[in-house]
């Protein structure tokens, strides 16, 4: 079966024969299935009234477990943003009632961001809409498949997720 990235391979082979083209076969695809994967992503949170960066700060939350808190600090590790940037998401889950603002007892300057138990619920939502479409996306490969494939995967991105800082 032919895709779009084929395509674009041969017609890069027939212009540029004098480039080694290989890599687009495999990084092309991780391209095009990273936004086939935004798409899915955002209908799967759109029907829990969810933006995804919603969905990023509750499900980092929701995986801290009882009691579903977490510092500032530590939601800025687990979601790649500025400091910034984080307050002001967690001034708008707070005023849809998804988070709450605590005092930190170990740091009487610091705050605790805990989810709420419509964040909770709105979580487990989400992420149960977020399986149903991520299994249909890969209903053609085997299990066997799906782990090969993850492990090749793995390999590619643990390199970029532990560089230090």
């Amino acid at each position: 079966m032919e895709d779009e990235v084929d395509r674009l391979v041969a017609a890069w082979r027939r212009e540029r024969p004098d480039l080694d083209v290989e890599p687009l076969e495999v990084l092309s695809r991780v391209s095009r299935l990273a936004r086939h994967l935004d798409r899915a992503r955002r209908l799967a949170f759109a029907e829990h009234q969810l933006e995804p960066w919603e969905f990023d700060v509750l499900t980092a939350l929701r995986r801290a477990g009882t009691p579903y808190q977490l510092s500032p600090g530590q939601l800025l590790t687990q979601t790649l943003v500025t400091s910034g940037t984080m307050t002001n998401r967690i001034d708008r889950l707070a005023k849809k009632g998804l988070v709450e603002r605590l005092p930190d007892p170990s740091d009487r300057r610091g705050v605790l961001v805990r989810l709420t138990e419509t964040g909770q619920e709105r979580a487990d939502q989400a992420l149960a809409g977020l399986l149903d479409q991520e299994r249909a996306i890969l209903a053609e490969l085997s299990r066997a498949q799906r782990a090969e494939l993850a492990a090749l995967l793995r390999q590619l991105t643990a390199p970029f997720d532990n560089i230090p800082g």
